[in-house]
């Protein structure tokens, strides 16, 4: 034995917004539905995902150089208002939890 630790493997993805690579867990997983971008919190919806960081730093960034359209794929631009809700809201439930 070589005396080792063995850490497991656990998947990394790209920000949309800031591009670091950070663990799946710590960011937010995207999807288009129909004209909209919309929150996967639990990584269930169909489709293809795009990740962000949940703060509305990395999202700004994302929105202002259209990433999601391009990561989505999406034939438009995409109306990103329910997902900058639901980053506003986990924002504020995270500052009041202490």
């Amino acid at each position: 034995m070589s005396g080792r630790t063995h850490t497991r493997a656990r998947p990394e993805r790209t920000c949309l917004g800031c591009r670091e690579r950070a663990a799946k867990m710590e960011l937010l997983r995207t999807v288009a539905i129909k004209d909209a971008c919309v929150p996967d919190p639990r990584g269930t919806l169909p489709g293809r995902g795009a990740y962000v960081h949940p703060v509305l730093v990395c999202l700004d960034q994302a929105v202002r150089r259209r990433a999601f359209t391009r990561a989505l794929r999406a034939p438009g631009a995409l109306d990103t208002k329910a997902l900058r809700q639901y980053v506003e809201q986990t924002t504020v439930a995270e500052q009041a939890t202490p």
